[in-house]
């Protein structure tokens, strides 16, 4: 994104003043618009799910409004990812986004989601992204696809796979062939899956986005042609298309031929439409993401923004025929290693994304109503008529886990195999590996009696240092660390650096070259370190681990901790980790995310479904030794709690 949007978007969203409930229409919507619209609205919302399945339909860009199969058509839709939601509760959170007036929901595609090794693609179970579609026609809502590839979204890299980051000459996010073709075959993937859920094929898809943001980025013209040739060839150019971009990016990132609509955050909905208006002044007007709530990055405060504000908002551009998609109407979770980060070229500014996609929503992470949730509901159905909207499901109340202990260990040492052997290090890409922990392992020569200067260039993300086992230091990309003193015994000591993968940078050109583990190279006192052992550790399989009792004063070290809690009726509960240090959680196998101590995320998320009548398994990775080796499950996250 472009430097303004980067104000708009990624930092904390404005708050201050009333925005465009103070302001005035960038136009006045003629006449005939105004009372065809009102007859549109007049009638439900949406279409009964039964009647989706059987009727096809076509979303045009009218004079000022969109026509839904030639009648006026106001977009009312929320965010939700199904990548961020159990798949068992991918209904209710659709019936609770109807239930509030919804008429549309808006999705992303995350390609490294589906073909997380080349060639390899994966739409089953928690991945089946048409069934989650289908899901929403059968509960009456219409759906807006953003295919990408490039999604942005707080997810690693934006949604592209890693290992493209495999070929050092990549240039992602152009019209380099190394790029577009694995681009293409994706796409052409994604469209046996999706284009038969088009509107016009009687499915539930009225609109496709042409890239995302691209003005905020680049402005080559022969890209966004490709990209949509790409979508077309894909099967999936039988609905409107159009392009999203923010209000001073709109001359870089559009074309001519398609629609455009704008996106925003609270307090500038006045301004963008204006900008919109000024720029295609005879096209609807609608926000492509509007922007009800925020993000968490680890080491900074919960985002709290301003529901009144926000509410004023949404009834100004509801009043005035606007369509809108609200981000995020439901946040959900980055389960496992997905989280992104903010950043910027040259490393000078590295921000990861906490697991909790929280949002300040107004589904809040476990899909539960937030007084927003009723504010927007109350201004959505005084701009609706036809009757009642839908009842509110219930949400069964999250349950409390009483403390369990975590009483078996397994050092991570017993997770090493025979390594690779190479000159110098290089990258998790270039080894085969996505996300996780990877280890690099030399021996240096004989030491004195002072410290020496241990320097990583482009340490990508967190790095344990390690001197004959013993703790030594961290360096940590998010404070521009990439130099420690340590001392090197007499005799030589092995030095180990163990760095973790924090998530990819997902927004700006920095993310071409996000490749994880040590990029470039470790020097000690100036002097380069050749001849490494390195050990990928994706932590996909933990098989061959052999758990044992913990000792009492712990393991010297990163290790794995297993313990087991029995339930009789499995509920949503938060895993309180508090007394932990650094590392991440799986429940039966599922992977919950990330944790650390310092916040201000201090609880993970654990779905209901997840869990089981009976025996339940935890398994922790910590790179500390924890204050305690128990846990216990709330009923209530706490993401707002800063911990040294």
């Amino acid at each position: 994104m472009t430097n303004s949007e980067v104000t708009a978007r990624h930092v904390a969203p404005t708050r201050a003043g009333s925005g465009a409930a103070a302001g005035t229409s960038p136009r006045t919507t003629s006449s005939r618009s105004r009372a065809l619209l009102l007859a549109a609205l007049l009638a439900p919302l949406a279409i009964s799910g039964a009647a989706a399945q059987r009727a096809t339909h076509t979303l045009t860009a009218g004079d000022s409004v969109f026509l839904l199969d030639g009648q006026p058509f106001q977009i009312i839709s929320g965010e939700m990812h199904y990548s961020r939601i159990p798949r068992a509760y991918w209904r209710d959170r659709l019936r609770k986004a109807r239930a509030m007036g919804l008429n549309t929901i808006s999705t992303y595609v995350f390609w490294n989601y589906h073909e997380l090794t080349r060639g390899a693609y994966d739409f089953s179970g928690e991945r089946d992204i048409a069934a989650y579609l289908r899901a929403a026609q059968d509960e009456g809502l219409f759906v807006i696809l953003r295919p990408g590839p490039y999604v942005c979204a707080e997810w690693d890299l934006g949604g592209y796979p890693a290992w493209l980051l495999a070929d050092t000459a990549l240039v992602l996010r152009s019209t380099d062939p190394r790029f577009t073709g694995p681009a293409e075959r994706w796409l052409h993937r994604l469209g046996k899956e999706l284009a038969p859920l088009l509107a016009t094929r009687g499915g539930p898809i009225i609109a496709v986005q042409v890239e995302n943001e691209y003005g905020s980025f680049d402005d080559d013209e022969n890209y966004l042609r490709w990209q949509l040739a790409a979508l077309r060839h894909a099967g999936l150019g039988d609905a409107l298309l159009y392009t999203a971009d923010g209000d001073v990016q709109l001359p870089k990132g559009t074309l001519p031929e398609l629609p455009a609509v704008v996106n925003f955050g609270a307090g500038e909905a006045d301004s963008a439409f204006a900008r919109l208006h000024a720029f295609r002044s005879h096209e609807p007007l609608m926000s492509g993401e509007y922007w009800a709530g925020w993000f968490d990055q680890w080491g900074r405060p919960h985002a709290h923004t301003d529901a009144v504000q926000q509410t004023r908002e949404l009834d100004w551009m509801l009043s005035r025929g606007y369509s809108v998609n609200v981000y995020m109407f439901h946040g959900g979770t980055s389960f496992g290693f997905m989280n992104g980060a903010n950043g910027s070229p040259r490393d000078r500014d590295y921000r990861p994304q906490t697991t909790s996609y929280d949002y300040d929503a107004a589904l809040d992470e476990s899909g539960r109503p937030t007084p927003k949730y009723f504010a927007f509901r109350d201004v959505i159905a005084r701009h609706r008529a036809g009757g009642a909207l839908p009842k509110l499901p219930d949400s069964p109340p999250p349950i409390a886990l009483p403390t369990f202990a975590l009483d078996e260990v397994a050092p991570l040492a017993a997770m090493l195999d025979s390594g690779v052997e190479m000159r110098h290090p290089r990258s998790m890409e270039e080894l085969g590996q996505s996300y996780g922990y990877i280890l690099y392992r030399t021996h240096v020569a004989a030491g004195g009696s002072g410290e020496v200067e241990l320097a990583i260039d482009a340490l990508r993300d967190y790095a344990r240092i390690y001197v004959n086992g013993s703790p030594a230091g961290t360096l940590d990309r998010r404070l521009r660390q990439d130099r420690l003193a340590i001392h090197i015994p007499t005799a030589g000591a092995t030095l180990d650096i163990l760095v973790e993968n924090m998530g990819r940078i997902n927004f700006t050109r920095a993310l071409r070259g996000e490749r994880k583990g040590i990029t470039h190279s470790v020097t000690l006192d100036g002097r380069a370190l050749t001849g490494w052992t390195v050990f990928t550790l994706p932590m996909t399989s933990f098989g061959g681990l052999a758990f044992g009792p913990a000792p009492a004063r712990g393991v010297n070290g990163p290790a794995f901790y297993r313990g087991t809690f029995t339930i009789e009726r499995p509920g949503d509960t938060f895993l309180d980790m508090r007394g932990w240090g650094k590392g991440t959680v799986w429940v039966n196998g599922h992977h919950l995310g990330r944790f650390w101590r310092i916040g201000p995320q201090q609880t993970l998320y654990l779905p209901g479904p997840w869990l089981k009548a009976g025996v339940n398994e935890v398994t922790v990775f910590d790179l500390d030794v924890p204050g305690r080796r128990t846990l216990a499950g709330l009923s209530h996250p706490i993401l707002d709690e800063a911990r040294q």
